[in-house]
């Protein structure tokens, strides 16, 4: 069982009027300081060491930077819901340490060779490939300790549901075979020309689905039934895109210090988005439709589902 001693990991009460921007913020904390105890020096019952330079490396990876908006929509949908929001916080973890570990892998010099994320060295830069290699790794597989350790989620049937879905959403159905569609589609393994419904495929699994996962995350917490969960999948999907899409929109108009990382390099990379296919006009419209998508899904939980509202404006509207 993973323990979190020392450390406060629980979730600070929230008022219902709290201001987004201050809501997101402070759940980040509450994240990173759930993250901070995850990867102490505190060696775990089944572990036989934690190599240290390993421990600092996925530090260097997790902590002290992002929005951890994917654990906040997981937060967020459990407490629409009446869910527990320590099972929450673990569930919306374990996603934020397979984000954090899929963009530890995308940063190497064979997948989008990148230098800076987050405003520092990405971990081949400060460490070297093989110990990123072995980050990646090790994040992945804590990311899934987490989703299935009884401490956080006692119901089996909730643990093997959060398992499943987050397998689902990150491998080769999901985020790992979007990642290889996107090499696909900046011409790796030979031409090929990526059409509005390939570009919003490959879309939806590289960046969609753990998005998605991040909502059905705190469904599945918060006990939804099948037609809750339907409309929250709805919601996520649309999210997801949205976010790609706005994600697209930044890549050609933010400036590097403002993102934390090189920018243009998808245009460059020949990478297909919807910017290109659609026009910046046009990609800012989809994102206005996606977002009356978001909305129309939760407005069965009328005021509880404010902050998801507000969650889908943020994600288009944000400027890094």
């Amino acid at each position: 069982m993973t323990s979190t001693q020392g450390s406060d990991a629980s979730v600070k009460a929230h008022s219902p009027d709290e201001p987004f921007t201050h809501r997101l913020a402070t759940v980040a904390d509450d994240v990173e300081r759930f993250l901070v105890a995850l990867l102490d020096e505190t060696l775990r019952a089944g572990e036989i060491a934690r190599p240290p330079r390993l421990m600092e490396a996925m530090r260097h990876a997790v902590l002290g930077g992002g929005k951890r908006l994917r654990p906040f929509l997981a937060i967020e949908t459990a407490r629409m819901l009446g869910g527990s929001e320590e099972s929450a916080m673990a569930a919306g973890a374990g996603v934020e340490l397979v984000h954090c570990y899929s963009l530890v892998h995308d940063d190497l010099p064979a997948m989008d060779d990148d230098d800076l994320r987050r405003g520092k060295p990405t971990v081949h830069k400060a460490y070297d490939e093989a110990t990123a290699i072995l980050v990646g790794d090790a994040l992945q597989t804590l990311a899934f300790e987490i989703t299935a350790d009884a401490q956080w989620q006692p119901d089996p049937a909730i643990r093997a549901d959060l398992v499943l879905g987050l397998a689902k959403a990150s491998g080769l159905g999901g985020m790992v075979g979007g990642q290889l569609l996107d090499l696909t589609a900046e011409g790796r393994f030979g031409e090929v020309s990526l059409d509005v419904d390939d570009t919003l495929r490959m879309q939806a699994m590289k960046t969609g689905a753990i998005l998605a996962f991040s909502v059905e995350a705190g469904a599945i917490v918060g006990n939804a039934d099948r037609e809750q969960r339907a409309a929250l999948l709805r919601y996520g999907k649309a999210l997801g895109q949205a976010f790609q899409v706005a994600d697209d929109i930044l890549d050609r108009e933010a400036s590097p210090e403002a993102m934390g990382k090189a920018t243009g390099k998808d245009k460059d990379a020949g990478k297909a988005t919807l910017v290109d296919r659609l026009g910046l006009e046009g990609a800012r419209a989809e994102c206005d439709r996606l977002v009356g998508v978001c909305e129309e899904a939760v407005a069965p939980w009328g005021e509880r589902a404010r902050i998801l509202r507000e969650a889908a404006r943020f994600t288009v509207a944000r400027k890094t």
